[in-house]
């Protein structure tokens, strides 16, 4: 594959931009500049370094962001920074078809939440993550309001009935991790869902926590803000 198209693959403009990039010596690999913009390589596993920037060629990039509060899951935010701008240009670049660039968020969470969130410019995985037929388990860390008791976590685990649908929902698992704590597992994805399933047993959310999705733990080690490639370890334990 020529360096141009790699770099192009990759979202570092388009293939006249990556081209110049690399004929004008931004570009090296192993050490050394390369100035030829249809030298070839094989782009699997290839890692190069642009302006200085490190970077690993990936087909398709799979992330794990974690979100901070004050940000909104969206490319046009209306009153608070997108999730986006944590993000280098080139993941929010890469060429996709159809109208969209970049990577993509699996689903959205509020601008009050924080925790997991995966992104990726690969659309069968974003189906198959958001499809209810799925039930890919996400489990939520819920501040409350008001003390929880075992009756409200009983009444989670039956199944409540929210206002725009007849049918309870439930959750898939629920616990108290204190006082004003509880650990909430969802297979569904409905709007303010935990919310509003908070709501209907007479409580309130204070603060709202994605900590895992499928078998997938937000690190520890991953401070709010920060983004992470997805390696196989990682989207081996978001399959069911």
């Amino acid at each position: 594959m020529q360096l141009q198209d790699i770099l192009f693959s990759q979202g570092f403009g388009t293939r006249r931009v990556c081209a110049g990039l690399v004929q004008q010596g931004h570009v090296t690999i192993g050490g050394q500049s390369i100035t030829d913009a249809a030298a070839e390589f094989a782009p699997e596993g290839l890692l190069f370094v642009v302006d200085g920037v490190p970077w690993e060629y990936h087909e398709l990039a799979y992330l794990m962001l974690h979100k901070p509060a004050g940000t909104e899951c969206s490319r046009k935010p209306s009153a608070y920074p997108s999730i986006y701008t944590l993000l280098p240009g080139p993941l929010r670049l890469r060429p996709q078809k159809g109208a969209v660039q970049g990577v993509q968020a699996v689903g959205r969470l509020d601008q009050d939440t924080t925790g997991l969130l995966l992104l990726t410019d690969d659309g069968q995985f974003i189906h198959r993550m958001n499809s209810p037929r799925h039930h890919v388990p996400k489990v939520y860390e819920v501040t409350v309001k008001h003390p929880v008791d075992e009756r409200q976590v009983q009444r989670l685990l039956e199944g409540v009935v929210l206002d725009d649908d007849p049918k309870p929902v439930r959750a898939a698992a629920c616990e108290r991790a204190g006082e004003m704590q509880l650990r909430l597992t969802l297979t569904e994805g409905k709007y303010h869902q935990v919310k509003r399933m908070v709501a209907a047993v007479g409580n309130r959310v204070e603060g709202l926590h994605r900590s895992q999705i499928g078998g997938l733990v937000l690190p520890p080690d991953l401070s709010p803000g920060q983004w992470r490639w997805l390696d196989e370890v990682h989207l081996a334990a978001l399959r069911p």
